[in-house]
């Protein structure tokens, strides 16, 4: 019997492929490699990449861009508070945004006004709200500067000298007391004193709460405020800023005896020694106050999380719901406060004169 062999087959392992089959394959491989190199190829991009948001990899553009630059050569702050909500509501892309805004504007540090963390504090320096609520939350380039904190009510709910001590841990993290000045020059002959004060001590529904607060009642109230009437006496700075947490004037539904508490004890200061303004947060929305009989400027940062509706007040010259947060702009002869919402527009900028130039 004569057996015809079918060249057609697929090869056995171990036995020769057929010279037919061999060079039929070679063919199709040199049709395939033509193929790609003759596909249309475009053009190389040598422009580089926009800002990009790591959360959502689209481009990050403030509105505002070009007016915020133009603050880029004077010295400049950011002011952020409330603002620990692992990640939920603005968080995310109002940091995103701060990140985008400090690359632009070149701002020196950010003022964190307390409430990095709700709601029960931290408890050590290893504990995961570190993470949850700042480390992965402001990880934007541009916001690996200085930050100088101060602490809120919901840090008193849990360990405060955790917070101080995460100035160990951290390189950016800058808290070297409870309460502590700075004085930064801004202009040839031209200094600037920066208080930021821990407030919730110098109230009583805090310091009468060993419970719920437990390191408030252990702060002495009078050396902090002997310290605060000392530094800005002694000081010949042009400008004067102090900022903490609680607002001395707010319109909010909180109770009224937070801020009559600091009207009665940390306002006379402010007055007597020509403070220029107060920053705070705790409200959750963006207020600026001027109030019979005194010239300090007061201004309430937002939420840089979560926000909550604006009530009518006597003494508002502006207020908003936005989410976001502040710059102070500090130069020879102004003191500029801007207001930034999480699209990066802004929405309201108060230029203050300076007394004596």
């Amino acid at each position: 019997m004569v057996v015809v062999e079918d060249d057609t087959r697929l090869p056995i392992k171990g036995v020769p492929m057929r010279p037919i089959r061999l060079a039929l394959l070679l063919l199709l491989t040199l049709g395939i490699v033509a193929a790609v190199v003759l596909l249309p190829r475009e053009s190389a991009d040598t422009t580089p990449p926009a800002p990009r948001s790591s959360e959502t990899n689209t481009t990050v553009v403030p509105e505002d861009a070009d007016a915020l630059a133009k603050l880029d050569d004077n010295f400049t702050f950011a002011i952020a508070s409330d603002l620990g909500r692992n990640g939920y509501y603005d968080q995310k892309p109002v940091a995103e945004m701060m990140g985008e805004v400090a690359g632009i504007t070149g701002i020196e540090f950010i003022a964190a006004l307390g409430d990095v963390h709700h709601f029960w504090g931290v408890r050590s320096v290893n504990d995961p709200l570190w993470l949850t609520n700042y480390e992965w939350i402001y990880k934007h380039p541009e916001l690996m500067i200085p930050w100088h904190p101060v602490l809120g009510n919901h840090e008193y709910r849990g360990d405060t000298q955790a917070v101080l001590d995460y100035a160990t841990v951290s390189r950016r993290w800058e808290m070297p007391s409870r309460y502590y000045s700075m004085t930064v020059p801004v202009a040839d002959d031209v200094e600037v004193l920066l208080l930021f004060i821990d407030t919730a001590p110098l109230i009583d529904k805090y310091r009468e709460n060993p419970v719920k607060f437990p390191d408030a009642g252990s702060q002495s109230m009078d050396e902090q405020l002997a310290w605060i009437d000392a530094t800005l006496g002694g000081s010949d700075a042009r400008w004067k800023i102090v900022m903490g947490h609680h607002p001395v004037y707010a319109g909010t539904t909180k109770e009224t005896r937070e801020r009559t508490d600091l009207q009665q004890r940390l306002q006379p200061l402010l007055d007597a020694h020509g403070v220029d303004a107060e920053f705070s947060g705790h409200i959750h929305n963006f207020q600026h106050i001027r109030v019979p009989g005194s010239d300090v400027d007061y201004v309430v940062n937002t939420s840089a999380s979560l926000t909550r509706e604006v009530l009518p007040f006597e003494g508002a010259l502006y207020s908003s719901p936005d989410p976001g947060f502040a710059l102070c702009t500090v130069t020879a002869t102004e003191l500029i406060t801007t207001f930034v919402n999480d699209k990066g527009r802004i929405i309201y900028q108060y230029s203050r004169m300076a007394a004596n130039p």
